[in-house]
């Protein structure tokens, strides 16, 4: 019976200016979402995986074999570029079955792979037009049908979508799950765009600094981040500092403005400072909430689905969501925004030189 895991590396890569320690798992048939801000280390990492650099110290396991020192070709990992890298000199066809010809496959076996990925990603009346020739959303399909024309076991895509419009990127995202199913391939994905690396519903890991911070599935990372970065760059989140306390054995959280509210018992935390963190769309104008704030509407933006408000208040600005049916409020009401206390998580306020080891309360329920 395979290991469920295709992927093992656990690497460390030093510049100058930077060091990289990754301890990274994957598993066979998923597409990995990797996230984090420019300069954080993600398309180093898919050069390591790929052999386009070499780390200095660790090793890179796929399908069992370690090929930590194995050149590019031998590797059987395609990657998907932000630029395309299409050859311009090539036709689509020919640009298809360049990995191919690099592989020595016999001719009819070329031909028949090249047809069957024509008509897979809809490019079969494009097949002798030029790449100049060719649209953002075609090169894109031209560039991940030769990525997967050699059968690659781990297949590393670097931002691909990155330069197409909003409509586009969905409806291609959409795409590479369905030809995920139909062909079971493994990938990697990196994004800076949380809605993309959310859109896959799989699981999907934070890096900052060369660090990979999180990983596990959408859900989790978004529900139950283990720090304030994550919880703020995975989506947005209003971080508010205050008080745990226990009161006749009750755990009870005061907000700065004075505003206090008891947890649940299944949310205890031993007393001291913490950051309080409340997503955006947990927040609604429900004064029979257990956790309350009141503030000043400072700005109010229609979203289509609904209005984004900046609420000033007493603990700093606040970001709201709320449903359409709100839309009699105007920038400069009072307004007073309730939460459950079920649905906020707590970090301790912890100085800089304190391990993130130190954050005991964004684990999933059940989960230690």
């Amino acid at each position: 019976m395979k290991e469920n895991k295709l992927l093992r590396l656990r690497v460390e890569k030093v510049y100058p200016e930077f060091r990289m320690k990754i301890d990274l798992q994957v598993s066979r048939g998923e597409i990995f979402s990797l996230v984090g801000p420019s300069g954080c280390g993600k398309t180093t990492l898919l050069r390591l995986i790929s052999g386009l650099e070499e780390p200095d110290h660790g090793e890179i396991i796929l399908n069992g074999k370690d090929i930590t020192a194995l050149p590019p070709a031998q590797r059987r990992v395609g990657l998907v570029f932000q630029d395309y890298a299409l050859f311009p000199h090539l036709t689509v066809a020919g640009n298809i079955e360049y990995g191919l010809k690099v592989q020595h496959l016999p001719a009819p076996d070329r031909r028949e792979r090249l047809a069957g990925l024509l008509e897979l990603f809809g490019l079969e009346r494009l097949a002798h037009r030029q790449i100049q020739h060719l649209s953002g959303g075609e090169k894109q399909r031209v560039a991940l049908a030769r990525a997967l024309a050699p059968k690659p076991l781990l297949l590393l895509l670097d931002e691909p979508f990155s330069a197409l419009d909003y409509s586009l990127r969905r409806r291609l995202r959409q795409e590479l799950k369905t030809l995920r199913a139909k062909l079971g391939f493994t990938a990697i994905f990196v994004t800076h765009q949380q809605e993309e690396a959310l859109s896959f519903g799989g699981r999907l890991g934070v890096m900052e600094n060369g660090r990979l911070v999180q990983a596990g599935t959408a859900e989790d990372v978004y529900d139950y981040p283990v720090d304030p970065f994550v919880a703020d760059f995975l989506g947005e989140a209003n971080l508010l500092p205050c008080r745990v306390e226990t009161v006749e054995g009750r755990t009870r959280i005061r907000l700065v403005t004075g505003d206090c509210f008891d947890l649940p018992r299944q949310k205890k935390s031993p007393p001291g400072k913490y950051l309080l963190m409340l997503r955006p769309e947990d927040l609604s104008p429900d004064p029979v909430q257990a956790g309350r704030v009141t503030g000043k509407i400072e700005t109010l933006e229609y979203l289509g689905s609904g209005y984004r408000l900046e609420v000033r208040c007493e603990t700093g600005v606040i970001q709201a969501f709320l449903a359409k049916k709100y839309r009699s409020l105007r920038e400069g009401d009072q307004i007073t925004l309730g939460f459950n206390p079920r649905q906020i998580r707590l970090f301790p306020d912890f100085s800089p030189k304190s391990s993130r080891s130190s954050l005991p309360f964004a684990n999933p329920p059940g989960t230690q």
